[in-house]
C-alpha cells in the first residue's frame, strides 16, 4: 500500500511517514473505512481537526492554523470522528 500522504496529496499538508503513522494511530486503529468515500469523508474530517484544533508537541501545543481564541467563558467540547477526538473551545 502506497504511503497515505502521497495517495491523499493535497489534503495533507505535511508529507512524511510521520503523518501517515499519526493518521494511523489515531484514526485508523480506531475506525474502519465501509468503502472509499467513507475513507475520505473520514480523511477531511481528521485532517481538518489534525490542522486547526490537534495541539502539535513541536508548536507549544498549538495547531498549525491558529486563530483567535476567546479567553473567558465556559468551555464546551465538540466531537470529532463521532467522539473519536474532541476539539475544546470557549462558549462564545
Amino acid at each position: 500500500m502506497e504511503r497515505l500522504s502521497e495517495a491523499l496529496g493535497h489534503h495533507v499538508q505535511l508529507n512524511d511517514t510521520a503523518w501517515d503513522r499519526t493518521f494511523r494511530n489515531e484514526c485508523l486503529d480506531h475506525v474502519i473505512p465501509l468503502d472509499e468515500r467513507h475513507l475520505h469523508t473520514i480523511l477531511a474530517e481528521y485532517v481538518a481537526y489534525y490542522n486547526a484544533e490537534r495541539p502539535h508537541q513541536s508548536l507549544g501545543l498549538e495547531p498549525p492554523l491558529t486563530c483567535t481564541r476567546l479567553m473567558n467563558g465556559s468551555i464546551c467540547a465538540r466531537p470529532v470522528l463521532g467522539g473519536l477526538h474532541y476539539a475544546y473551545q470557549r462558549a462564545a
